[in-house]
């Protein structure tokens, strides 16, 4: 959802960000990314102008490619964040190679 109406939503307090509070942001803005992805993708759904879906898939890969820069970032700024992740991929892993019929623990 658009939160274009609020003309402070990007507004960075005079002050320098915590630990915690610049990982909160990345987090927001990866939100932000994902965003963006579904309305470019959907856009692209619903025209039948190749030359439009042509640059709005494009466009949609490169946020793509910015939530990897933004999730790499969360990484650095939290290792734990990571080891989380970690875990909730093996999961899926282990689920998958069960053709997904293994409770998911």
């Amino acid at each position: 959802m658009a939160i274009l109406g609020n003309p402070f939503v990007a507004t960075v307090p005079a002050r320098t960000l915590s630990a915690q509070e610049l990982i909160q942001a990345i987090r927001v803005d990866i939100a932000g990314e994902l965003e963006a992805i579904i309305g470019y993708e959907a856009h692209a759904l619903a025209t039948t102008d190749e030359r439009v879906k042509k640059v709005l898939y494009h466009i949609a890969d490169e946020e793509k490619q910015h939530v990897g820069e933004l999730q790499q970032l969360l990484y650095v700024l939290s290792p734990t964040e990571e080891q989380s992740f970690e875990k909730g991929r093996q999961a899926v892993q282990q689920q998958q190679s069960s053709n997904f019929q293994q409770p998911m623990q």
